[in-house]
């Protein structure tokens, strides 16, 4: 049987197989955020995953992205990945 790697998301700390969840990176230079469908972007993550309350709660919840990606994620940030959600992202 094949592995198949896990990781939890940090909206609602369910453990789901990687390939169901979203990444977002915090940039190595710490300049911004990123979605990371593929997973394949330098940087520090954070799996999220593909339902709108877990992107809502990890926005919110300041143990959420804040402590995964460990910084202060700016409101300016927050915002811009929940409208990265809203727009298709899913």
């Amino acid at each position: 049987m094949k592995h198949v790697p896990e990781r939890t998301c940090v909206g609602c700390h369910t453990r789901r197989p990687q390939s169901e969840l979203i990444r977002v990176v915090r940039t190595p230079d710490l300049s911004g955020l990123a979605v990371d469908e593929r997973r394949q972007l330098p940087g520090r993550g954070a799996y999220v995953c593909r339902d709108a309350r877990c992107w809502q709660a990890a926005a919110d919840r300041r143990s959420g992205l804040d402590r995964a990606l460990r910084t202060s994620v700016p409101a300016a940030a927050r915002q811009e990945l929940l409208h990265a959600f809203v727009m298709g992202v899913k």
